[in-house]
């Protein structure tokens, strides 16, 4: 399946500051160094945001997760 590119900045920007804050970087291997520069995207039916990462510059990916409510009791723990 083929990549389709998304607008990141029709996201409310509340919703926009949390992922650019709220990072993983593989190489600094550190939580919340933040990203710039992000470009969503969906592929394979997965939306993705992806950007550089603030310390290193090394890109930085985070797969979102739409339409999960936190305190929903239907949810599973694995």
């Amino acid at each position: 399946m083929s990549r389709t590119e998304r607008d990141f900045y029709l996201r409310p920007e509340d919703e926009q500051q949390a992922f650019l804050e709220q990072t993983w970087c593989n190489e600094c291997m550190e939580v919340d160094l933040g990203m710039k520069n992000p470009q969503e995207y969906e592929e394979n039916g997965r939306v993705f945001i992806e950007g550089e990462c603030l310390k290193c510059g090394n890109p930085v990916v985070t797969e979102v997760v739409e339409g999960v409510d936190e305190d929903d009791e239907d949810l599973e723990e694995f």
